[in-house]
Parts: structure tokens; sequence; C-alpha cells
């Protein structure tokens, strides 16, 4: 696939999407091109009905993502009228992961630190490595993070935990990370790739619509009442029960065969 950058890697593996940040001579930094290119990326993805998830991954063995290119901030984050715009450009990114409907699994290894880990927080799964460290040094460089980034790491360290993180800018081994929920799991170095192709590989043959549903309603559980999109949830719930997909689990239960689902 096409990007116009380099720095972004956009590769059709069969069921999976595989997004690779390539800028490992600056430990996979995030440049505004470079979140472009995550912009491009998943809007192709989202739209390949071939796709099943998504896995995002960084170039060589140093780091999953540094965080942001810090060298660009004396141009284009210089104050706050800058940092407004340069959020503008990054922020497509964002909401280009944070609407794709499908499962979006984070590969780790190495740095995950600041926006990098931002990035990481927007997939549906994290596994690590044992390798990996994790940390948001945002309060050695007078960074403020929005309610977006922020509300992701609340909901899953909880907010004592946010505070600890943000306010120490500590660093965290992937064993930490695992313990207080940051990842999903911390495996050896050599089984990462196989981790991630084991979930994968179940996510290749389940129900789209299901899969579907379960990560929108499951977002939509995250909101505060007055926010909960209840339209939405019932109709995620009437699409499955009409679907072809649904008489086909159900004959192939039936019948102690392999379902075959294609999304309808």
């Amino acid at each position: 696939m096409k990007l116009s950058t380099d720095k972004i890697l956009a590769i059709n593996d069969g069921s999976v999407g595989r997004l690779i940040l390539n800028n490992p001579e600056r430990r996979n930094a995030i440049s505004l091109d470079m979140w472009q290119g995550i912009a491009e990326a998943f809007q192709e993805f989202s739209g390949n009905p071939k796709i099943r998830c998504i896995v995002m991954s960084g170039a060589g063995d140093k780091a999953f993502a540094s965080g942001a290119d810090i060298s660009q901030f004396k141009e284009r984050r210089s104050d706050a009228n800058a940092a407004a715009e340069y959020a503008k450009i990054s922020m497509a990114g964002r909401k280009k992961m944070l609407e794709c409907d499908k499962p979006f699994i984070a590969q780790i290894r190495g740095f995950c630190m600041g926006g990098g880990l931002g990035i990481a927080l927007a997939a549906d799964i994290r596994i690590a490595s044992e390798d990996s460290v994790f940390g948001v040094p945002a309060a050695r460089l007078s960074i403020a993070y929005d309610r977006l980034n922020l509300g992701n790491l609340v909901a899953l360290v909880g907010p004592s935990k946010a505070k600890e993180i943000l306010i120490t800018a500590k660093r965290y081994s992937a064993l930490e990370a695992e313990r207080m929920g940051l990842v999903n799991s911390c495996v050896p170095i050599d089984k990462l790739e196989a981790e991630v192709a084991d979930i994968t590989d179940r996510i290749s043959q389940n129900a789209p619509l299901s899969m579907k549903a379960s990560k929108l309603t499951i977002n939509e559980l995250m909101k505060d009442d007055s926010s909960f999109d209840e339209d939405l949830v019932d109709q995620l719930t009437r699409d499955c029960f009409n679907s072809k997909d649904y008489q086909e689990g159900q004959e192939a239960f039936m019948n102690k065969r392999q379902p075959v689902f294609h999304g309808k």
C-alpha cells in the first residue's frame, strides 16, 4: 500500500493489516508526516473487507515508538498557537485509530514512551515483549496532554496510578506495565510474534459484526450515562441477529463444523 510517507509502512497480510512505524534511526519517534501516514493506513484498512484486524509495530528492535519527534517542536510546536496547529494534524491520525471498528492490536517491543504510549493506548489489545519500557516524560518537557490521551490512560490504570506515571515521569518495565493493566500481557522476546499471531488467527475465524459490536459497545460503556449511545448499541445488536453470519454460526454449531463468516 502506497502512503504519502515511507516512515509508515502499511501491508495487507491476508486478513491482517500490518502498520509499521518506520523511523528506527529516531527510535520510531512520531513526526507530523507519520501522523498523516497513520491516518491514511487506517482509512485503507478500515475500508477493506478482507482485513479483519490491524497490528501496529515499530521497525527494528529498539522501540515501538519513543514518543513525538522532539526535533520538530522548535519549528512546529514553538508556542500555544503552533501547538494547537500541530495537535490538529496529529488528531486526524488519532481519530482514524479511534474510529476504526476493527480490532486493533499494538505489538510492543522496546521503548514505548510519551506519544508512542498514547498510540498504544488507542489499541484494543497491547502485547509487549519483556524488554519493553513504558513511561510518559511530559513533566520533563513541560507538556500537558489532552482529555483524549489521559482518558485512555485513566481508564486502564485508574486515576491514582495515572497521576504517578505523569507526575513522576518514571519508566516502567513490561512486567510492571502488565501488573498495572497498561498492557494485556508481557511475553518473552522470542514469543512476541507468536503471541500476536495467535490473537490474529483467532480473530480471523470470528464473526466481524460480533467483534465490531463488542468493541463499540464497550467503548460506549466507558462513557458517562448522558453520552451513552443506546441507539447505536441497539443497532449493532440488530445487525448481528439479522446477519447471514448469525445463520452461519448456528448451522456450523449444529453440524459441528468450523463457521465461515463474511461480515454480512
